[in-house]
């Protein structure tokens, strides 16, 4: 299965629930971030090592393929995949067999692989980056999650039910006040449902009545982008470096190009929007 959509529109969340409300669902869910990982690093986390396959390496590595056995393995990013390793992957999908590596012995692997992706794996394919063979398989099942920006009938009702999820794990009794719920309407959410969950833990957590307002809001949401964030104002390097990386993944076509335009590496960037909740 491929799911396809920005970066925070739930492609995680969504595979987990196919994973759950499989016949699959006793088995053990793996998650691998792609981008996360060194190129050199991917084949032996993803299929195992033998003992001396590579420096360091003093006895044998199982990999997320066999931890995956009889239940679901999730490949977050998997257009940051190596060539040579998207042609173990493919050997996995079409004959349920691997090799570890600096091993021989082909192995059985019974895994259902749900792979996720903010790029165009048609574009990635026609540039070379990303083998024909697995993305047609990957494509027989697809599904596309739309962005926040392009779903704003659903923005209220998710805000809603992330209030009454973190209000039960404060202990706090909370309302959105009219305002509140107009500028959560109204922002584009460039980082989608985790940069919406974020903004809503923390006004829960910042509310000091029984009803969140504007102000209880992370910047920019309801407020403007003016002075505050200018290099030079009354601003920390955090905040102004968190609307800065806000800005740019707004602007950009996918992470990856994000990345590029900031000057960093995916794997940097993905830390980055952790920790500032986006």
């Amino acid at each position: 299965m491929l799911l396809r959509g920005e970066s925070g529109t739930g492609k995680g969340v969504l595979a987990r629930a196919v994973h759950s409300r499989s016949p699959r669902a006793a088995g053990p869910f793996v998650t691998v971030h792609c981008p996360s990982l060194p190129a050199e690093s991917l084949e032996s986390e993803l299929f195992g090592s033998a003992r001396g396959a590579a420096a360091g390496a003093a006895q044998d590595a199982a990999g997320k393929v066999a931890a995956a056995d009889g239940g679901t393995l999730f490949l977050d990013e998997v257009a940051g995949l190596p060539l040579a390793v998207q042609v173990k992957l493919w050997r996995l999908v079409q004959e349920k067999s691997y090799e570890r590596a600096g091993d021989t012995c082909v192995r059985a692997a019974d895994v259902r692989l749900v792979a996720a992706t903010n790029r165009d794996l048609g574009a990635e394919t026609a540039a070379g980056r990303f083998r024909e063979d697995l993305h047609a398989r990957l494509k027989e099942a697809e599904v596309e999650l739309p962005p926040l920006r392009r779903r704003r009938a659903d923005i209220l009702p998710l805000a809603e039910r992330l209030l009454r999820f973190f209000a039960r794990q404060a202990g706090k009794v909370v309302s959105f006040g009219q305002e509140a719920q107009a500028a959560l309407a109204g922002y584009d959410w460039p980082g989608n449902i985790r940069e919406l969950r974020a903004v809503v833990e923390r006004a829960v957590l910042l509310a000091a009545g029984g009803e969140i307002g504007v102000a209880d809001l992370s910047p920019p949401i309801g407020a403007p982008a003016g002075p505050r964030f200018e290099a030079g104002g009354p601003v920390t390097l955090e905040a102004l470096e968190a609307e800065h990386i806000r800005r740019v993944l707004a602007g950009a076509a996918s992470s990856i190009d994000a990345a590029a335009v900031l000057g960093i590496d995916p794997s940097t960037l993905y830390r980055k929007r952790k920790r500032y909740g986006f």
